[in-house]
């Protein structure tokens, strides 16, 4: 049960929830502050934490199982639970099922919008896995489905949703698309071979690059827009220029001769992105 259980939490990439849970956090912090004026509750914590948990534990084990065909032909995912017979289908429908049940009760113990807005989240938790079958706007899918994170911490604190919710949303979509654009990259031959679509096989590593870079001055555009929008002050707005300078130490790790630095680009960097803003918004709010 433990090595099945390890084998899963490898399988989704928990590690990676580094790069959406700070977002759900920040949604819930700034919306709690700008609608109620005080932290969320400890009840709030708890339950947009198990959300996020259920909300991302389907979404990937979906992706791997919807995936687990291409995966097998792909060199780099060959290895990966599924192709490699780590792990049964039927393991990972019953994971799938658990998931999903967490996220359900998390958003009736938070609010009933939260309980409204579940058949969006499921929808685009579940659709975006096929996209790369049929369009190179697979990447802002994605971003999406992601930014959904910082929206639902926004719902689970407030009930509501504000303009200022939708500035998050916005800059998450793209910063999420941009850094997938570049993890994109390393593929793009053997997406080309077998009629997978991405920003990379359609216009090359050079344009996608480009989109990549295009993608994340929209997001720096939308942080700095939430500054001027919303209550927030100085020190997360240092935060926003941490993570703008961050952003392009991102795109000087990459270039289209050398994409041997794909993976410090894709994780480590936008890793420290997303806790950058989450500590900066929190140190706002304290001082």
């Amino acid at each position: 049960m433990i090595r099945k259980i390890k084998i899963l939490f490898e399988m989704i990439k928990f590690e990676h929830t580094i790069f959406a849970l700070p977002f759900a956090y920040l949604g819930m912090i700034l919306g709690s502050f700008e609608i109620n004026g005080s932290w969320p509750t400890l009840s709030q914590w708890i339950w947009v934490t198990v959300a996020m948990f259920g909300a991302r534990s389907a979404a990937m084990s979906l992706n791997r199982l919807i995936d687990a065909a291409i995966d097998k032909r792909n060199p780099r995912t060959a290895e990966r639970a599924i192709p490699a017979g780590l792990i049964s289908y039927l393991e990972i429908i019953a994971f799938i099922i658990v998931s999903f049940a967490l996220f359900f009760t998390a958003a009736f113990q938070l609010n009933m919008l939260a309980v409204y807005l579940l058949p969006i989240a499921v929808f685009f938790l579940t659709f975006y896995s096929y996209t790369k079958r049929f369009t190179w706007l697979c990447h802002f899918i994605l971003g999406m489905t992601i930014a959904i994170a910082p929206l639902g911490g926004w719902v689970g604190a407030t009930g509501g949703l504000h303009p200022e919710a939708f500035l998050l949303f916005l800059a998450v979509t793209f910063w999420t698309a941009g850094f997938d654009i570049i993890y994109a990259t390393q593929d793009v031959d053997h997406d080309r071979a077998v009629g997978i679509y991405s920003v990379p096989a359609r216009f090359g590593v050079k344009r996608a690059l480009q989109t990549a870079r295009g993608s994340h001055i929209v997001s720096v555009v939308a942080l700095f827009s939430l500054f001027f929008l919303s209550e927030l002050g100085i020190v997360y707005l240092i935060g926003a220029c941490i993570s703008a300078a961050i952003m392009i130490y991102e795109h000087s790790l990459v270039s289209e001769n050398d994409l041997s630095n794909v993976n410090v680009a894709f994780f480590t960097m936008n890793g420290i992105v997303s806790m950058v803003m989450l500590a900066f918004t929190i140190g706002d709010f304290i001082l």
